[in-house]
C-alpha cells in the first residue's frame, strides 16, 4: 500500500481539514514552527499507535476531536476476513470513487493518554435501507437479512459473510452509492482493519533534535535483532551447553544440601537447589568504532547523526521484510550537522530507495541545498496566513518563487552557473561522463567538482515543470544553462521547443536541446555491454527507447518466470523496471564511457560543445 495523502483536522495548527499530498519522494519545506513535524507527528500516530497528547487538539477549536485521515493506492488484491474465503475491498464497497482506500482514525483529547477511538474508511457504500448496514452483521443476522429481503442464495455458501452481503447487495434494485464513513470497528469492519494493518507500510520517523549514539534505542534495535537470530541460528548447541552446566552445578548443589543434612536436618529441609540462567542475547553488549578505536559516541554530531540514521534504516527495512510490506522513511532536516556533500549524498540515497520500489520518503528541509535538487512535484511549502498553515505543491503557480523566498536560492552566492536539466538522471549521466573527459580534455569541466565546491548549481526541473524556474534566477545576475530532450524525433519539433525559444530569448540564458532522443542515446553499446554483455538492444537509432530495451534485457538475463509481454501491460511494474534501468544506464553504464567512445557515439561533438561553453563561464570571474 502506498501512501498518497494525509489529512488533518483540529491537530495542533491545523484547525481546518487540510490535505497534504504525497509522493515517492515529498520534501515539506517551510518556516520554523510552520507545522512540518505536525504532520510527521500526525503520521507516527495514525501508523505507530504513539499516544496523542491533550496539547495536541487544536486551540484554536472549541472541538476536542482530533481526525488524522489517510489514503492509499496500490492495494491489496484480496483480503481473507471470514475463515479462508478471499474478497477484496472493491467487492465489499470500502473504496473511494476514484478506487483509493481513504482511512480516518478519530481521537479525543479528553485524556493523559489517547488511543484511538473510532476507525472508518470513506468510501462509496451503500445507503439504501437494509444494505447499508451490512458490514457490521453477524452470519445469523446476514441470513435473516437475507430471508427478510427474499433474497435467492441458491449458489450461496451461506456459512461465508462475504459471500451473502455479495447476494444482498447484487439483488438490490438501487444501492443508493454515497461517499460515507464506514465503521471498521464493527463486526466485520474490525476483521477488515485487522487485515489491512498487515499491509500498512511501516512508517519509521527519525526526529531532527533527538540525540545520536550508538547506545539509542534505534541503533541498538536492529543490531539486537541480529544478535538474536545469530543465537536462534545456535539454539540446539547453546541448549546442550546449558544441559551440562547445569547438570554439573546442580550435582554440586544437592552433594551440598546432603553435607548440610548430616549437619542440620531441618535447615537442609529448606533447601532445594534452584540454577536460573540469563537470556544468550544478554550477554552480549555492542559499540561502533574507527579504526583507532574510537567509540562513536565519542565522534562529532554529524558522524552520530549518519550512523545512527542508517541504523534507523536498517531497522526499517527489517520490519517492512518481516511484514512482506512498504515502508515510509520520515526523516526531519536530514542536514542537521552535515557538509553540503554528506547532505548531497543522503538525498541521493534518499532517491535511490525510492525508486527500489515499497519506499516513500518524506522530508522536511531548511536548505536549498536539498530543496534545488528534486522535482518541483516533490516540493510541499507549508506557509502561516495569520495562524492558519497553508499546503502548496511545488508545481502549483507561483509556488516556486515563495520556495526560493522562504529558503534562500543559495547558501552563498559564489555560483557562477546554473545549469537546468529534466531529472536527476541527467545530473548523473552529465557529472559522471564530464568527469571521465575532464581527466585528460583540459577544456572540459569536471561539473561534479564544480557543484562540490559551489561554482555549479543543477537545478532538476521535472519534465513537464520545466517553465517553473524560467525567469525565477535571473535576479541573481548568474549565467543559466538549460539541456532538453529532443524526444520527438524530426520532422516533427522537440518536445519543449517552445520553451527553449523562450529560454534563449532572456539575456544570460543558453538552451540546447539534444539531437537523439534523450542523454541515454548517447551511452556507446560496448560501454552497456561492459555491464550487461547479454545485452542486444538495437541502438543503431538515434530516437531507440534504450531504456525500455535495457529493462528487456535486465528483465530477460535473471530468469524471471513472468514474461516480459506480461511485464508490459503491468503499468506500475513497467515503469518501476525503466526507472531502475534508467538509474543504472547513468551510473553504471556512463562510468564505462570513454572519450572514444563518446567520439564514436556522438560524432557531431554536441555534449563536447554543451561542456566547453559551460566551462568558459566557470573559469570566469562572476558577473563577467
Amino acid at each position: 500500500m502506498r501512501l498518497t495523502e494525509v489529512k488533518l483536522t483540529n491537530f495542533r495548527g491545523y484547525a481546518e481539514e487540510t490535505s497534504i499530498l504525497l509522493n515517492d519522494l515529498t520534501i515539506l519545506v517551510g518556516r520554523n514552527d510552520a507545522g512540518k513535524s505536525s504532520i510527521l507527528d500526525a503520521l507516527e500516530i495514525f501508523f505507530n499507535g504513539s499516544n496523542m497528547d491533550p496539547d495536541d487538539c487544536c486551540v484554536r477549536s472549541d472541538s476536542t476531536e482530533v481526525k488524522i485521515c489517510c489514503v492509499f493506492d496500490d492495494l491489496p488484491e484480496q483480503l481473507i476476513i471470514d475463515s479462508n474465503n478471499p474478497t477484496t475491498l472493491a467487492d465489499e464497497y470500502l473504496l473511494r470513487p476514484d478506487g483509493k482506500l481513504e482511512i480516518i482514525q478519530t481521537f479525543r483529547c479528553t485524556a493523559a493518554k489517547n488511543k484511538v477511538k473510532g476507525i472508518h474508511a470513506r468510501a462509496n457504500h451503500p445507503v439504501a435501507d437494509g444494505v447499508s448496514d451490512l458490514l457490521a452483521l453477524t452470519n445469523s443476522k446476514l441470513k435473516t437479512r437475507a430471508r427478510q429481503r427474499d433474497i435467492t442464495l441458491d449458489e450461496v455458501n451461506e456459512t461465508i459473510n462475504a459471500q451473502l452481503r455479495a447476494a444482498i447487495w447484487s439483488q438490490c434494485e438501487d444501492l443508493q452509492l454515497s461517499e460515507v464513513e464506514v465503521d471498521l470497528q464493527s463486526e466485520t469492519g474490525k476483521k477488515v482493519w485487522e487485515q489491512l494493518q498487515k499491509h500498512l507500510p511501516v512508517y519509521a520517523l527519525f526526529k531532527s533534535d533527538r540525540s545520536s549514539t550508538d547506545q539509542d534505542s534505534e541503533a541498538k534495535d536492529p543490531i539486537m535483532a541480529a544478535v538474536k537470530e545469530a543465537v536462534q541460528r545456535r539454539i540446539a548447541d547453546l541448549e546442550g551447553v546449558v544441559g551440562d552446566i547445569t547438570a554439573e552445578v546442580k550435582r554440586v548443589a544437592d552433594r551440598t544440601v546432603e553435607k548440610i543434612r548430616e549437619m542440620n536436618p531441618d535447615l537442609a529441609n529448606e533447601m532445594n537447589p534452584r540454577i536460573s540462567n540469563k537470556n544468550w542475547d544478554s550477554l552480549f553488549s555492542f559499540s561502533l568504532t574507527g579504526d583507532e578505536q574510537i567509540p562513536i559516541n565519542k565522534r562529532g554530531s554529524g558522524t552520530r547523526r549518519l550512523v545512527l540514521l542508517n541504523f534507523f534504516r536498517a531497522k526499517a527495512e527489517d520490519a517492512s521484510t518481516s511484514r512482506e510490506c512498504g515502508v515510509i522513511y520520515a526523516v526531519e532536516e536530514p542536514e542537521t550537522s552535515q557538509h553540503p556533500n554528506y547532505q548531497i549524498m543522503l538525498l541521493k540515497a534518499f532517491q535511490e530507495l525510492t525508486e527500489q520500489g515499497g519506499c516513500q520518503v518524506i522530508l522536511t528541509t531548511h536548505t536549498p541545498t536539498l530543496a534545488r535538487r528534486v522535482d518541483p512535484a516533490s516540493l510541499r511549502l507549508i506557509k502561516v496566513t495569520g495562524r492558519t498553515p497553508e499546503v502548496l505543491n511545488g508545481t502549483d503557480n507561483g509556488v516556486a518563487e515563495q520556495i526560493i523566498k522562504t529558503l534562500g536560492v543559495l547558501p552563498d552566492h559564489d555560483v557562477r552557473v546554473f545549469l537546468g536539466v529534466e531529472g536527476r538522471h541527467d545530473i548523473e549521466f552529465l557529472t559522471r561522463l564530464s568527469a571521465i573527459l575532464a581527466a585528460s580534455e583540459a577544456d572540459i569541466p569536471d561539473l561534479g567538482h564544480a557543484e562540490a565546491i559551489g561554482h555549479l548549481v543543477f537545478i532538476p526541473l521535472g519534465g513537464s515543470s520545466l517553465d517553473l524556474w524560467a525567469q525565477r534566477l535571473n535576479g541573481l545576475q548568474r549565467q543559466q544553462f538549460f539541456l532538453t530532450d529532443r524526444d520527438n524525433q524530426p520532422p516533427a519539433d522537440a518536445k519543449y521547443q517552445s520553451q527553449v525559444n523562450n529560454w534563449n530569448a532572456q539575456d544570460n540564458v543558453t538552451a540546447w536541446i539534444t539531437s537523439k532522443c534523450e542523454l541515454e542515446n548517447y551511452i556507446h553499446p560496448d560501454a552497456i555491454r561492459v555491464i550487461l554483455p547479454t545485452y542486444t538492444g538495437n541502438l543503431t537509432g538515434d530516437f531507440d527507447d534504450v531504456p525500455l530495451a535495457f529493462a528487456e534485457a535486465v528483465h530477460q538475463s535473471s530468469g524471471s518466470p513472468v514474461s516480459w509481454t506480461d511485464v508490459l501491460h503491468d503499468e506500475r511494474k513497467l515503469s518501476q523496471k525503466v526507472s531502475n534501468a534508467k538509474k543504472r544506464l547513468n551510473k553504471d553504464c556512463v562510468e564505462k564511457m570513454t572519450p572514444e567512445r563518446l567520439t564514436e557515439i556522438d560524432p557531431n561533438g554536441e555534449i563536447r560543445g554543451w561542456l566547453r561553453t559551460i566551462k568558459t563561464v566557470l573559469d570566469a570571474e562572476p558577473g563577467i
